[in-house]
């Protein structure tokens, strides 16, 4: 395993906090999740990645007509997920570990790259971002919800103050959302928030499909 994968989920709210994580979190991040989500329209068949899936918070926002697959890199938290899906009897769930920076699924694989309120957890969010774009096929969505560093100069350097907390516990607060998208090739972005005050973005973006030959060429 490389180094940076072992580095992944040292996280205090990914470790020692996994038995509170759904009470904690739930009515702080499922509406928006829920929302997001059920405003994709996702066809029948689509095939669907999650990446940082945690306890499973979102996996019933998906619609079960989708095939879809989760991967996270705590196992105390994919446990608390297979719970879910075994209770619920969801037969289009299928999780297993992976690490965000290093996905083990080939290129182009899946129509929907999804990822909510991670990307400022692991230590190469560029990396990441990378890996969602590849195994995302041309004409797919990319689809993360995340805090970001505000571009508004006065509320960025009070939030800047709180960042060696946060990073103590395993995330930072002076991610820029330019950071993730001077990495890949994408169109469309769309950037949002579903309230005026919500602290998380919503970044939807669409990878380019290769140009076609004309039939001259």
């Amino acid at each position: 395993m490389t180094p940076h994968t072992t580095l992944a989920h040292e996280s205090k709210i990914y470790s020692r906090f996994s038995h509170f994580y759904d009470r904690i979190f739930t009515n702080v991040f499922s509406p928006r999740i829920f929302r997001v989500v059920s405003e994709l329209g996702i066809p029948r068949g689509s095939r669907v990645l999650e990446v940082g899936v945690g306890t499973g918070l979102s996996l019933d926002a998906y619609p079960p007509h989708c095939n879809l697959t989760g991967v996270d890199l705590a196992p105390d938290m994919l446990e608390r997920a297979q719970r879910k899906v075994w209770w619920n009897g969801w037969q289009h769930v299928r999780l297993e570990v992976g690490d965000a920076q290093q996905l083990s699924f080939p290129d182009e694989h899946f129509d929907y790259v999804t990822s909510f309120h991670v990307v400022s957890v692991v230590p190469d969010p560029a990396a990441m971002m990378r890996e969602m774009s590849r195994v995302c096929r041309p004409g797919g969505q990319i689809v993360i919800i995340n805090h970001f560093r505000s571009e508004r100069q006065l509320i960025a350097s009070v939030v800047d103050r709180f960042d060696p907390i946060t990073r103590k516990l395993g995330w930072r607060t002076t991610l820029r959302v330019g950071e993730l998208l001077e990495e890949v090739d994408l169109e469309d972005v769309r950037r949002f928030k579903t309230s005026p005050r919500s602290l998380f973005t919503v970044m939807i973006a669409r990878k380019p499909e290769p140009p076609r030959l004309s039939a001259a060429s």
